[in-house]
């Protein structure tokens, strides 16, 4: 179980204080299950952002967008946003690698109608966010009498972001960048996560062919995936059905 994760981890930590002290206990044992993520539906995870109020929606549209983690979100400075340049430079947390990620027109819109009364954009006490956010998830779900909406926290969008990546790119390199993992160890779980939500879907491709860069940048503006090159003036792009 998820709590059993915590319970072990704490009778770690107090199994390191008797060594320390010369003491000795029988630690007790417990089963760790581990099972994928809950990932909601695109309609519910926009279905509560425009339902909540100003920064939490501005909160949840940056996390939908970026897949950052909240403590790497409550960093966030206004100089890290970009509006020209459409992009938000992520200080990393918990070994991650620093990333610029692109972020939409609608998204600088939320955050341009935000107050900048402090150096961070957004408030800076994560359990202060949560706590904003759990009253409002909770007042919403009751209301569209949807309790999935409940099991959607902070974590979850980044779960979301990295199944969707990998269900538009199959390219796990691509999703490990944009979350800034370190290796693709903990990428990896996006894999089982979009066969187990895309089980329904065609592994069929459309593919395309482009001999100049004329007709290649159609094909990148379609969402077509760059294979490879068949020879000079020959490259094979592919997009699923």
């Amino acid at each position: 179980m998820e709590n059993n994760k915590t319970k072990t981890k704490f009778c770690d930590t107090y199994t390191a204080l008797l060594i320390f002290t010369q003491t000795k206990w029988v630690a007790p044992t417990y089963q760790i299950v581990t099972k994928l993520p809950f990932i909601p539906t695109e309609q519910e995870i926009d279905l509560l952002i425009s339902a909540c109020g100003k920064q939490t929606s501005t909160v949840l549209q940056m996390l939908k967008e970026t897949g950052m983690r909240i403590g790497e979100l409550v960093q966030l400075k206004w100089i890290d946003i970009d509006l020209e340049r459409k992009t938000v430079n992520i200080t990393p947390e918990k070994g991650s690698n620093p990333r610029i990620l692109p972020i939409s027109d609608k998204l600088i819109a939320m955050v341009n109608k935000l107050t900048r009364n402090r150096l961070t954009v957004f408030q800076p006490k994560k359990h202060m966010l949560r706590e904003y956010f759990c009253t409002q998830r909770k007042e919403i779900a009751e209301r569209l009498l949807n309790p999935r909406l409940t099991q959607i926290s902070f974590h979850i969008f980044r779960h979301w972001k990295g199944t969707m990546e990998y269900h538009k790119t199959l390219d796990i390199m691509h999703v490990k960048k944009i979350l800034g993992h370190k290796t693709t160890r903990c990428t990896e779980i996006y894999i089982n996560l979009e066969s187990a939500l895309f089980l329904a879907d065609t592994n069929e491709w459309i593919v395309k062919v482009a001999h100049n860069e004329t007709e290649a940048i159609p094909l990148v503006e379609a969402n077509f995936i760059f294979v490879n090159n068949l020879g000079e003036n020959c490259a094979i792009y592919k997009k699923r059905r």
